[in-house]
């Protein structure tokens, strides 16, 4: 009896069982560690990293005392550091004194101060299509929120399926914003590396050759990367091109002002493309001429054409826009459209803004001709008058994307590999040393075609 009970005990159900649940425990952790996603790396590949906030990362890495941020575009002053324009402050001072002050939501369209004043920038006060009442306009999220906008409006509106041509070469994120939104893209020719100008003969041909109502996406100013702009022969060309061929124009206009140092001046095409009759649209940004790069404050601008039904057809288009804006963000911030704002509506801080905006534009060109100007003295191989020519922010230097890894390995001079450099990243404590960095590279490297 003693051992039959024995043998009972040992025989209890759960050690019977033990081995089988270990199994099927194992079984089940395996499968989870192979199941524990729907997004494999199959579905989901690792991205990149951006080029250029990979440059960023890069500059900020390196430890040597002389090296030179080219990179970014924003803008610098003579010592290198970010500059808050003083307009900037005594707007930020009075927003902070004013008690009636909040935090609330903005309106789905954003400020209206703000939007009004914008459109009264980039059209010109005296616009015809703002006297018709023929035009509507969104706070966005900076240029690109702008951009994006217009791209969720003309996937969703546009008759057909148009293409998209940009410039070759033209800001990277178009393709991205554009792509998301599975608008077909396409190019048009643009920078010459022969003259290191404009192609406007090939331009012109891509317009001519691309199918009817196909949208053409504009630098309105200081085109990026290449710092070329259409002369305004040109622009009166390309206008008339245009409507032959019932294209349908986006300006993206990210530099006004900062480009030349007049508001107007830089605002000519838009100004030219409206009086023609164009219906449009136009993304705005306010980083770069207000300095509120981290603010994200930006506008984006639809202009019916001229008839009888203009106003009730910009009626309908402001309310969709309403519809998409409100599904993307719902509603724009509040900071940076409100110091915009202020100067804007302001006009004894409009007129010290617009002192502010030569002084920017002011210092860059004083760069370009010490660079050209050094370069020559040296008898930098090539011709560097295309340094002068081109304005805004950037240049498109012609260096090759070997010379641009030299420069970094050597000098430790930061700019993107298809020659591209800020201009602002330039001053008077380092013009010196980066020429000489360029003479020599250039010099040394076997496909130099400057």
């Amino acid at each position: 009896m003693t051992s039959n009970k024995n043998l009972s005990t040992s025989s209890d159900p759960s050690s019977s069982f033990s081995s089988p649940n270990l199994r099927l425990q194992s079984i089940y952790g395996q499968m989870s560690q192979s199941t524990s996603t729907s997004f494999s790396a199959e579905a989901v590949p690792q991205a990149p990293e951006d080029p250029l906030f990979g440059l960023m990362a890069a500059y900020r890495a390196d430890t040597f005392d002389k090296k030179v941020d080219l990179g970014i575009g924003a803008y610098r002053d003579n010592n290198a550091k970010p500059w808050v324009l003083p307009v900037v402050k005594k707007a930020d001072a009075i927003l902070r004194d004013d008690p009636t002050l909040n935090h609330e939501y903005l309106p789905i369209t954003g400020l209206q101060p703000f939007t009004s004043a914008a459109a009264k920038l980039i059209l010109g006060a005296s616009s015809p299509a703002l006297s018709e009442k023929r035009t509507c306009s969104i706070q966005t999220i900076s240029g690109t929120g702008a951009v994006h906008l217009g791209a969720l409006f003309i996937k969703k509106f546009y008759p057909g399926s148009p293409t998209v041509y940009f410039s070759n070469p033209t800001w990277a994120n178009h393709n991205q914003i554009f792509s998301n939104v599975q608008i077909p893209i396409s190019t048009y020719p643009y920078f010459s590396k022969e003259t290191k100008g404009l192609d406007f003969a090939g331009m012109k041909k891509a317009i001519a050759e691309a199918p009817n109502h196909s949208v053409i996406l504009l630098h309105a100013c200081a085109h990026n990367p290449t710092g070329v702009d259409p002369t305004q022969a040109q622009w009166k060309q390309l206008a008339v091109l245009m409507k032959q061929k019932s294209h349908f124009p986006f300006f993206d206009c990210a530099y006004q002002g900062f480009a030349s140092g007049d508001l107007a001046k830089d605002a000519w095409a838009v100004h030219y493309f409206v009086e023609q009759g164009f219906e449009l649209c136009i993304a705005q940004s306010f980083a770069k001429n207000f300095g509120l790069y981290g603010e994200r404050a930006g506008c984006f601008h639809f202009v019916t054409g001229p008839g009888s039904d203009s106003q009730e057809t910009i009626r309908r288009i402001a309310s969709q826009l309403a519809v998409l804006q409100r599904s993307e963000i719902s509603n724009p911030p509040a900071y940076g459209a409100r110091i915009a704002s202020t100067v804007l509506n302001d006009e004894s801080l409009f007129k010290e803004w617009e002192a502010n905006l030569r002084t920017m534009s002011g210092r860059i060109i004083d760069m370009r001709k010490a660079l050209r100007s050094k370069l020559e003295e040296m008898g930098t191989p090539g011709t560097w008058n295309h340094i002068t020519d081109q304005i805004g922010m950037f240049s498109f230097t012609g260096l090759s994307e070997k010379q641009v890894l030299e420069l970094r390995e050597v000098a430790h001079v930061y700019m993107t590999k298809n020659g591209r450099i800020s201009m602002a990243g330039l001053n008077t404590g380092n013009v010196d040393y980066f020429a000489k960095a360029v003479d020599k590279v250039v010099r040394e490297t076997s496909d130099a075609k400057l």
